[in-house]
């Protein structure tokens, strides 16, 4: 049964948008579907409107030590060394930056939920709603959808502002969180609106507060 798009308390999950816009695959050692610069434009867009309704945000990167221990078998497939700590592309983008308000966690594996302490920053900010966008559709966002889905969070995922290893996973994985919970595929256009109303929401009761004291 479809739910609301946003239930109680929202929460934005910035997934792995990283210092690495225009690098090629060599570089990157991660395959894409390419569209990294105007999904990075949405999502500075969705970031600023989560902060303009003061809802949360909570910045991932992938981050992996030099040695390698920490790769597990995540170097089987398809993806190559990568987002080695202090390397530049690990870092997070200068124009998509956590302020020193917001929430920023490393992660060494695909889900968000996966050995970060995620869960209890969520119990803590009393989130019912997880909003996601960032990368890889197939791979961490997806990863990160099932988890909060297993977790009972009601999940969106910004379809026009997650890019994929291909785009048909891309295509595969928002079918398969949109199997899991119906109506889980939103569009940037949709975010912001919902956004804006939460933020115009906000300023009416704080005039009505301010009206009355």
């Amino acid at each position: 049964m479809q739910q609301p798009m946003i239930v109680g308390n929202p929460v934005l999950v910035v997934v792995d948008i990283q210092d690495s816009i225009g690098m090629s695959r060599d570089e990157l050692g991660i395959p894409t579907m390419g569209g990294e610069a105007e999904r990075f434009e949405r999502a500075i867009e969705i970031v600023d409107g989560a902060r303009e309704a003061a809802i949360p945000i909570v910045f991932f990167r992938e981050v992996h030590r030099r040695t390698r221990v920490d790769f597990g078998r995540e170097l089987d497939g398809e993806e190559t060394i990568h987002c080695l700590e202090d390397d530049p592309a690990t870092g997070f983008a200068p124009r998509l930056r956590p302020r020193p308000d917001e929430y920023e966690i490393a992660k060494r594996r695909y889900s968000c939920f996966f050995g970060t302490d995620l869960e209890i920053l969520l119990k803590g900010l009393h989130a019912d709603t997880l909003i996601l966008i960032g990368g890889l559709t197939d791979v961490c966002v997806h990863y990160t959808f099932v988890d909060g889905h297993q977790h009972d969070y009601y999940v969106r995922v910004v379809e026009d502002c997650v890019g994929g290893s291909s785009y048909p996973a891309h295509e595969a994985a928002l079918a398969a969180m949109e199997y899991l919970q119906t109506g889980a595929r939103r569009t940037t256009a949709e975010i912001l609106d919902a956004f804006a109303a939460i933020a115009h929401a906000h300023a009416v009761r704080t005039d009505a507060v301010a009206a009355t004291a």
